[in-house]
């Protein structure tokens, strides 16, 4: 039965969302602060990371993490302003690393991205969007034999699950995927069904005008707050209040502050990621690039580069630090040597992200009149068309395509 329905956030989550639930017959509506892709969506790496199965809150990542937090510019850092503030969110993400939660992470984590690899291309057909899309692979880049041995377990655990990779043992083998790496990294993982789109603004764009075309409204507003009665949900905000059957709540990173507002505590942090964007011409990026060791990618984007990643802990409020995206711009420029970095564009981001690497996919213990999208961190875009797909059978009261448990808000 069509519902009236109001998505909350214009990122490619909540386009995503919006776009197949008006598919399926729904009236709906999206509702933004600031518009589309105005946000996290519009400066990502570009990448439908499939294969990224493994959470950062992994076995033996709080030996790692003291010395990477000392380093202020490290791939890993908290603001000491912001130290006491994330304490019980840093509790759980080590609860979250030890070895039963890590297993059942990544369990949950493959189930999704199988999901989503589908649903991608379901999404792509049915937009008639892929002029948008690159299907180049993806290399992971190691440093000497150490680091590419300490890389194989995990490697294992992506062939379990049914990921297709190729090892790469030599700089020549590299080359012939990717040349003009430095030579120090001797060793890497080439993932060949790896997909990014040209442009992830482009790409949020594309599918909300296909949401528009498909007669769906999108609003710039700012919504203060979310009520519910037995059949009914009401929006506060600056100008009145706005009601309608269900809401998706796929705000990003704000979106726990709205969750509160109906009562749902959830344990979400900003992950902020720096990236520079470079003009066409500044390399020629043949594949996905993933300095792990480092934290951070290269990718292409509209013939440009696009150099960026990192955690940075830091909330919403803090202002950039963008000495951040120059570091990885340095780094870059030494492990690709032909690297042109003039005339680059810096950018932040606000990455949602859960303890556990999980977003929260389901319906508030509250009231099934809304649905919690959030906490993809750094998979929002990976994760968006299965995303919408869940939502959708969950409002038509359809079979889960996947267990939802390992995603339910309050699993903390």
């Amino acid at each position: 039965m069509p519902q009236d329905i109001v998505v909350i956030g214009a990122g490619v989550v909540g386009i995503s969302i919006a776009a197949e639930l008006i598919r399926h017959g729904h009236k709906v509506r999206v509702l933004d602060r600031t518009g589309v892709a105005a946000e996290t969506s519009q400066g990502n790496a570009g990448a439908f990371a499939f294969t990224d199965v493994m959470p950062l809150a992994a076995p033996g990542i709080m030996r790692k993490a003291p010395k990477w937090l000392l380093d202020p510019l490290g791939p890993l850092s908290i603001p000491p302003r912001y130290a006491l503030q994330i304490a019980p969110w840093m509790l759980r993400f080590w609860r979250a690393s030890w070895r039963d939660r890590h297993d059942a992470s990544v369990a949950a984590q493959s189930a999704l991205m199988d999901l989503s690899k589908a649903a991608l291309e379901r999404q792509i057909a049915s937009t008639d969007g892929e002029h948008l899309i690159q299907r180049d692979g993806q290399l992971q880049l190691y440093e000497g034999e150490a680091q590419f041995r300490d890389s194989l377990p995990g490697w294992e655990l992506r062939g379990r699950y049914g990921i297709k990779y190729a090892l790469l043992r030599t700089p020549e083998e590299i080359a012939e995927i990717q040349p003009g790496l430095d030579r120090r990294f001797t060793h890497a993982g080439f993932t060949p069904d790896w997909i990014n789109t040209t442009d992830p603004k482009a790409w949020t764009q594309h599918l909300a005008q296909s949401f528009q075309a498909a007669g769906g409204e999108i609003q710039q507003c700012d919504i203060k707050s979310i009520s519910s009665t037995t059949s009914q949900v009401e929006l506060t905000h600056a100008g009145g209040t706005i009601t309608a059957d269900k809401v998706v709540l796929a705000a990003g990173a704000w979106s726990h502050h709205l969750a509160r507002t109906l009562g749902d505590r959830i344990p979400l942090e900003t992950e902020r990621g720096y990236n520079t964007t470079l003009p066409a011409g500044a390399f020629d990026v043949r594949t996905h690039l993933t300095f792990g060791a480092h934290g951070f990618v290269v990718s292409r984007i509209n013939g440009g580069v696009r150099v960026g990643g990192a955690v940075e802990l830091g909330g919403l409020k803090l202002p950039p630090n963008y000495k951040r995206a120059e570091v990885l711009l340095d780094k870059a420029s030494r492990f690709l040597p032909g690297l042109d970095t003039s005339g680059g564009t810096q950018w932040m981001g606000y990455r949602p992200s859960i303890p556990d690497t999980l977003p929260v996919i389901g319906s508030s213990p509250r009231t099934d009149n809304v649905i919690y999208a959030f906490g993809h961190g750094h998979l929002g875009l990976t994760q968006s068309a299965a995303t919408a797909e869940i939502v959708r059978d969950m409002i038509a009261g359809t079979k889960d395509a996947i267990s939802l448990s390992p995603y339910r808000a309050d699993r903390f």
